[in-house]
Formats: structure tokens, C-alpha cells, sequence
């Protein structure tokens, strides 16, 4: 019998041409979708991502003073949103969140108890400008970006 040595390749190849096309898929299981969390902080540090964007700010009190860990160190926190370009239609842009900004997020933190978290869809980011309101940083002193509604 006299085969085509080719005949198994040309085949894998069929096979393969049939399978669906692998997507990529960020997994969020390294978060606790169990806990949300609500941090209010002054922003140092707006982090655009095709992906997702970033947002790190110190963690204050509801005077607006900032918070440190037992060392002195300033209690950072971070936040992953949706994409930058979505969240920029909807005005979260360095224009908007300038340096400094005091801003109230809800988060689901890190399982592994860093301070890093994502903003699940539908929760408000609110932005309270540069001073702490009377009452703090809430949706009733502060503008509402990402709320539910969106």
C-alpha cells in the first residue's frame, strides 16, 4: 500500500480548522466577589490600560487627612476599572481625576490581602474634587461616575 505521507497532516489540519477559535478571558477569581468594599482615598495615580485602567490612591479619613500604616507608611490602595476608553466616555478621565482628587470607590480586594482590588460593573465611582466635602465622600456631596444606571 502505497500512502501519502502528507495524508496525516492535511488531516490534522481539517481537524483543527473545525475546533472553535480560542478566546482570551481574564479571569477574576484572584478577587473576593464575595466582599465589597467601600475605600475613599486622594489620588495619586491614574493608570490607562487598553485592557483595563488603573487607579491608586492613598486612603484618608473622613476629614480628608491621610491614613499610615503602624511604620508611617501612607496606606496605598489600588483599583482596577473597565478600559480606559470605555470609562473615558463615561468622564473618568485625568482631566476629570487630576492628581489629588479625593474619590470614594467600591471594590472586590485581592484574596491574597493586597491592597489592590476591581471595581465590579454597575458600582459607583465617586469624585469629590480636590477638598473633602462636609460628610464625606459620597454620592449625595460628590459627582457619580459608573453608577448603576450606566
Amino acid at each position: 500500500m502505497n500512502r501519502n505521507p502528507l495524508l496525516p497532516a492535511v488531516f490534522f489540519i481539517f481537524l483543527s480548522s473545525l475546533a472553535p477559535p480560542g478566546q482570551a478571558h481574564h479571569s477574576f477569581a484572584m478577587y473576593d466577589q464575595n466582599e465589597l468594599r467601600t475605600l475613599t482615598g486622594r489620588l495619586t495615580r491614574y493608570i490607562p490600560g487598553a485592557n483595563h485602567a488603573q487607579l491608586i490612591f492613598q486612603l484618608v479619613d473622613q476629614t480628608g487627612e491621610n491614613l499610615n500604616d503602624e511604620q508611617g507608611n501612607p496606606l496605598l490602595w489600588g483599583v482596577e476599572t473597565g478600559p480606559a476608553t470605555r470609562i473615558a466616555r463615561e468622564g473618568v478621565t485625568p482631566d476629570n481625576f487630576p492628581i489629588g482628587s479625593i474619590i470614594t470607590v467600591q471594590l472586590n480586594p485581592l484574596r491574597n490581602g493586597k491592597t489592590f482590588g476591581a471595581m465590579p460593573n454597575g458600582v459607583p465611582l465617586i469624585n469629590c474634587g480636590m477638598t473633602m466635602p462636609e460628610g464625606g465622600c459620597t454620592t449625595e456631596t460628590g459627582t457619580v461616575y459608573l453608577s448603576a444606571n450606566n
